[in-house]
C-alpha cells in the first residue's frame, strides 16, 4: 500500500517570507511524504528577495515560488489540505476561509524578518534566523508518527510544536 502524502498549507499575511520558507523547506525535507504550499491573506505579489537569497544559499529550489492569495486553496478544485499552519500573528487572528476536508490547524508564529531594520547584514541575519527556526519546527513535525496517532493526539503535538 502506498504511503499517504499529506497536503500542508502555510499561511501568512503577505506570503513573501515566512510562509514561503516553510513551503520550500517542507517540500524538500518531507521527501515526497508531504506536499506543501503557502499563501497570504493580503499577498505582497512578490517573494522577498532576501527570502530567495537565504533559501538559495542552503540549496533550496526557488524557481517555482510566487506570492499568492489564500483563496486559491479554498476553491472546490484545490487540493484538500491535511494541515494548515499560520506562521504570523496577523494571519492567525484573521478569519480564514473554510478549508475543505477539515484540516488540522495550528499557529506557529515566527518574527517577521521583513520588518527588521538596519543594514543588509542585519536584515539577512534575521531571514537566516527565521529560516533556521522554521527548519527546526518542521523537523519536529516530520518526526511525528502520524499514522500511529489519532487526530486529537496529532492536534496536541502540532500545537506543542508551535509553542517551541
Amino acid at each position: 500500500m502506498a504511503e499517504k502524502i499529506y497536503n500542508v498549507l502555510f499561511l501568512c499575511s503577505a506570503n513573501s517570507a515566512r510562509s514561503i520558507i516553510a513551503e520550500v523547506v517542507l517540500n524538500q525535507l518531507g521527501k515526497g511524504r508531504f506536499k506543501a504550499w503557502s499563501a497570504g491573506s493580503h499577498p505582497s505579489g512578490e517573494v522577498h528577495p532576501m527570502t530567495l537569497e537565504v533559501l538559495q544559499a542552503r540549496g533550496f529550489d526557488t524557481s517555482e515560488l510566487r506570492s499568492k492569495r489564500w483563496d486559491e486553496f479554498a476553491r472546490p478544485d484545490a487540493p484538500v489540505m491535511d494541515f494548515v499552519f499560520t506562521v504570523c500573528d496577523q494571519a492567525a487572528g484573521e478569519v480564514c476561509p473554510v478549508w475543505p476536508g477539515q484540516p488540522l490547524t495550528a499557529h506557529w508564529g515566527f518574527t517577521d524578518p521583513v520588518k527588521v531594520e538596519g543594514d543588509r547584514d542585519r536584515k539577512l541575519h534575521a531571514f537566516s534566523l527565521t529560516q533556521n527556526q522554521i527548519v527546526n519546527r518542521l523537523r519536529l513535525f516530520l518526526s511525528l508518527p502520524l499514522v500511529k496517532l489519532d487526530r486529537l493526539a496529532i492536534k496536541q503535538e502540532i500545537d506543542r510544536i508551535g509553542q517551541s
